[in-house]
């Protein structure tokens, strides 16, 4: 008897799981009837994955609105399967409360529901809930040939022929899975020290020192942090508003009238990072009235232009002249429409102009200046980008002021509709993420100023960071920060650039970011198999995969016919998993992408009734 063709998926996430709907969505159309056994292989519950699993703490939240979070595709997206509708968070948690679905929950997380709006912030064990019932229903729309196998382990190496059945090996499992086609959604995995994360932890054993390198903060062991004593950390990201949360709140200190009441098991922490602020809060308001046109001078045709081009890309030269030029044109279209009395200019003249002036020229920047003549009406990406360059203080106190000064302002701009023009960026950033991801590998420097403009943390929080800084728990040391040891002493010491001259001790260092998605430095096996069995890799250490279809490419650049890979550790990694409804996700372009081209290759494969083994 003729074994059923069989999909092994590796990582039930988010996007796991997306590429599972998408699955569901097309294999009517694509696959029929026929028998299937679609395999789900993750050590964590299917929907959620790791970084999402119900067993976390209720004080750590999403940082996005209930609104603004959808696993569903919708015209915007521009699959080539069918859109297949489904609520955004807020939307399903209305449907909760009427009863018209009944998730599988802990008692606390369905009060959460019952009590979301869409303008909340949601705790990530409730996007969890979500994120369950997602794959549940995705499931409930596979064709009735299609049987499921979930596998609560971890895959360890994929092997096989290219035009052969390959073979999964599993934690806990002495023989193999049999897979036509693989498709690999690992998403964030942890990392091998790299060498200077490896001579920090060396230090810090020899002088019983407190080292936490990279990880997802929910994962690391904070209870080596001691009350009262002070902790360097490193990185100003949404990891360290985890940090933040956990060593606080979570340790029983809590919030009354805006002011930080401690409990007194709370350590110190001095933060800073290369841009020595944090992450842009936030926007705390609705899109109101006309949207900027997007794309408009970085599009699909742009993307085309680039690709069609020989020799290597490089981002600064070929690309950010035109990434600048999209977002401005998002900027200025909001300004003139929604706030003209702030320009001197006539719209449609400023645009005529604007659209035919070079990406940086002086043109551009003397025509912005007649246009908008109050200069904090311009954009002006470099101090976004970094607001502390060349600012000096004569002490750590005045910089404590000075950087309590600048988060508030930043508080006040980003919940104040009449600088809606930011929102209208934001906007601008969506539009050209989704069509640089079809670049393949750029750098990482976009992707960290993307999450820094556009994937902030909710508003509350930066409320919450100035009031621990006022209570002494928080103390800012500024941009450009190092780490050295002082082998002497037995000592971590902090310096920055914003105070010439002042450093800090302490016996704790924490670096509060995620490990580096790099192949080169992957603790997953799974990953160092693939990269040491002739997987191309970038030198930025990204998994290669065809643009088209996500399908891995070998060091030839060949496609694999057999493999697939989406994800943060690959060529195409895309902002997230879900997104904002009706933004044109590309993860959920790319997801759809990826799942008909299984299902073709499976029905061809079916219909030759020639399965390799």
């Amino acid at each position: 008897m003729t074994a059923a063709p069989s999909i092994v998926v590796i990582g039930g996430g988010p996007r796991g799981t997306g590429v599972i709907e998408r699955i569901a969505a097309s294999a009517a159309e694509l696959y029929g009837d026929r028998p299937l056994d679609l395999h789900v292989v993750d050590p964590h519950p299917a929907g959620g994955g790791r970084i999402w699993r119900p067993d976390q703490s209720p004080l750590l939240w999403m940082n996005s609105m209930a609104e603004d979070v959808t696993m569903f595709t919708d015209e915007t997206v521009e699959p080539a399967g069918p859109v297949v509708a489904g609520p955004a968070l807020d939307a399903w948690a209305e449907d909760v409360r009427a009863g018209r679905i009944t998730p599988d929950a802990d008692p606390a997380v369905l009060a959460e529901i019952h009590g979301l709006g869409g303008a909340d912030f949601p705790t990530r064990r409730l996007q969890s809930v979500y994120l369950r019932w997602t794959y549940e229903r995705a499931l409930a729309a596979l064709p009735p040939g299609i049987t499921v196998h979930e596998h609560r382990t971890t895959a360890l190496t994929v092997t096989g022929p290219r035009g052969g059945r390959q073979r999964v090996r599993l934690q806990d499992r002495p023989e193999p899975l049999l897979a036509d086609l693989v498709v690999l959604t690992v998403g964030h995995l942890d990392a091998e020290q790299d060498p200077e994360q490896v001579e920090l932890a060396g230090f810090a054993r020899r002088h019983g020192l407190v080292h936490l390198p990279p990880d997802f903060t929910a994962d690391s062991d904070l209870d080596v942090l001691r009350p009262g004593e002070p902790v360097i950390v490193r990185g100003f990201g949404l990891a360290f508003v985890d940090l933040m949360v956990l060593l606080t709140e979570g340790r029983g200190g809590r919030y009354e009238r805006g002011e930080y009441l401690p409990s007194g098991r709370e350590p110190v922490l001095y933060v800073g990072s290369r841009r020595g602020v944090p992450y842009h809060a936030k926007i705390g308001y609705p899109w109101t009235g006309e949207r900027p046109p997007l794309p408009e001078h970085l599009g699909p045709a742009w993307t085309e232009e680039l690709l069609s081009r020989t020799g290597p890309i490089d981002f600064r030269r070929d690309i950010w002249p035109a990434v600048a030029k999209e977002l401005g044109h998002a900027h200025y279209h909001r300004l003139f429409t929604a706030h003209p009395e702030r320009t001197a200019l006539a719209h449609e003249v400023f645009a005529e102009k604007y659209a035919a002036a070079d990406p940086g020229s002086p043109e551009l920047a003397g025509l912005i200046a007649e246009a908008v003549p109050d200069p904090a009406d311009r954009l002006d990406l470099d101090a976004l980008d970094r607001p502390l360059d060349g600012v000096r203080h004569e002490s750590p106190e005045a910089l404590q002021e000075a950087l309590r000064a600048y988060i508030t302002a930043d508080l006040k701009r980003r919940h104040d509709p009449e600088h809606s023009e930011d929102l209208a960026v934001f906007l601008g950033l969506l539009s050209v993420y989704a069509q640089l991801v079809r670049l393949g590998d750029i750098g990482s420097w976009w992707h960290g100023f993307f999450s820094y403009l556009a994937s902030g943390p909710p508003g509350p929080r930066l409320q919450q960071l100035l009031a621990l800084s006022r209570a002494g728990l928080v103390r800012f040391l500024g941009a450009g920060l190092t780490v050295e040891t002082d082998e002497e002493q037995g000592l971590f010491r902090a310096r920055s650039a914003t105070v010439p001259g002042a450093h800090t001790e302490a016996r704790a260092l924490v670096e509060a970011r995620l490990p580096d998605p790099s192949l080169r430095h992957t603790a997953s096996p799974l990953l160092r198999a693939l990269r040491d069995g002739g997987a191309a890799v970038t030198d930025d250490g990204l998994l290669a995969v065809d643009p088209a279809d996500s399908r891995v490419l070998d060091d030839e650049g060949r496609p694999h016919p057999r493999r697939f890979a989406l994800g943060p550790f690959t060529t195409a990694r895309a902002g997230g998993a879900f997104t904002r409804p009706r933004t044109g996700g590309p993860a959920f372009r790319q997801n759809d992408a990826a799942a008909r081209a299984a299902l073709t290759f499976l029905r061809d494969l079916s219909c030759r009734g020639r399965l390799a083994s």
